[in-house]
């Protein structure tokens, strides 16, 4: 082959790759892209993976509706993995060799996707929007994960900033005896020293249990003014209520993975007073516009529950979503990467998105929010 046969070979090639609805990678045809999520839909934790997954869904359904991303549709393929970091290991496996899944979208927990990262980083496959602060999967960066929320260094400061504003010191944690537990506890340790000052008391409950009378015992010894939950919904309710029947008197504080409206379902009336850290904007009030299309699209896809969780895999959905836009029509893994990153201050409608090829941060937002009266939530 002469120089110019070569020439305008290389030249067909590259007419082809760039042509519109080449399907370049793993999980992209002409007409659809394949996502999945590992997430738990069973166990103590369920509710997470389930709200998460309603947010996504309901973003989705929308772009799909409006014609999706360059002539493709989304569609989610979701696994259990019960909170439990084997099976999360062996569902993010299936999902990358099995359904062939292009991307990674909403995983749920701190062990879990610590489980799931070798083969993610095996694979070069991106996951966005994983339902988790710790700090051990965001350093040092991984080129692979992109995260939508604040970490848990950034909730644990602003409890304990709170707490100290009150004039609060006498500050205990109980604490998940995991990889989550453990990234909560070292947050509100370097919010405290930051302070001078030291956890009260230091308990611990283990992973999908809520067997939590040791822990009770030893914090009844320390008597502290607040805890400082880092745990599941259903070992922090029975935590509190276990407390409150005591007549304990002082405050919870629970970070946002403990699933706000779960928590509060099951508390009841033990609920009042008890104050969770959040990263995403209030989705209850309308008040700016990325809540006001969370509320229209959640209804349209048939639910007026609003929550914290699924709020979050809506934002978790339209970053990807918006990734995907700015890949470009052939799209592969790295041009996803690459359109990411390409995402500086973006502005969702109130909610501000900022990475680069050195931050997958994406947001340092957090607020406060209060178990109100029948479970209603207050800013």
């Amino acid at each position: 082959m002469n120089f110019f046969q070569r020439w305008g070979a290389c030249s067909l090639l590259a007419v082809l790759l760039t042509a519109p609805g080449h399907a370049a990678d793993i999980g992209v045809t002409d007409k659809e892209i394949l996502v999945g999520q590992f997430a738990a839909q069973t166990g103590p934790a369920a509710e997470l993976g389930k709200r998460m997954q309603l947010g996504m869904l309901a973003h989705f359904k929308a772009v799909n509706a409006a014609g999706g991303i360059n002539g493709r549709t989304i569609r989610l393929v979701s696994r259990d993995d019960g909170y439990e970091p084997e099976k999360a290991a062996a569902a993010v496996k299936a999902l990358i060799e099995e359904d062939k899944v292009f991307a990674l979208v909403g995983s749920v927990g701190t062990p879990t996707t610590l489980a799931a990262v070798p083969a993610i980083n095996a694979a070069g496959i991106p996951l966005i929007g994983p339902f988790t602060g710790a700090q051990a999967l965001r350093e040092p960066l991984n080129r692979n994960i992109f995260h939508v929320r604040a970490s848990y260094f950034d909730e644990t400061e602003r409890i304990v900033q709170h707490l100290s504003t009150l004039g609060i010191k006498k500050i205990a944690v109980f604490y998940q005896n995991d990889s989550y537990g453990k990234a909560g506890l070292e947050g509100v340790t370097r919010a405290l020293t930051k302070r001078n000052l030291k956890p009260a008391a230091t308990v611990t409950v283990e992973r999908n249990s809520v067997d939590v009378a040791a822990a009770w015992a030893e914090l009844l010894k320390a008597a502290p003014e607040a805890v400082v939950q880092i745990s599941a919904y259903k070992s922090c309710a029975a935590l509190i209520k276990l407390a409150r029947s005591k007549g304990y008197g002082g405050q919870f504080f629970n970070v946002s993975f403990v699933g706000s409206t779960a928590l509060s379902a099951e508390l009841g009336d033990a609920g009042a007073g008890v104050t969770i850290s959040q990263v995403v904007p209030f989705p209850y009030t309308p008040s700016s516009a990325v809540v006001r299309e969370y509320q229209q699209r959640m209804t349209e896809a048939g639910h007026k529950d609003f929550d914290f969780s699924s709020m979050e895999g809506f934002l978790a959905a339209k970053v990807f979503v918006e990734g995907v836009r700015r890949a470009g029509k052939t799209l592969t893994r790295e041009s996803l990467v690459t359109g990411l990153e390409s995402m500086r201050e973006v502005n969702l409608g109130g909610f501000i998105v900022n990475y680069g090829p050195k931050n997958h941060e994406g947001s340092r937002y957090t607020d406060l929010t209060i178990i109100g009266r029948g479970g209603r939530f207050v800013r």
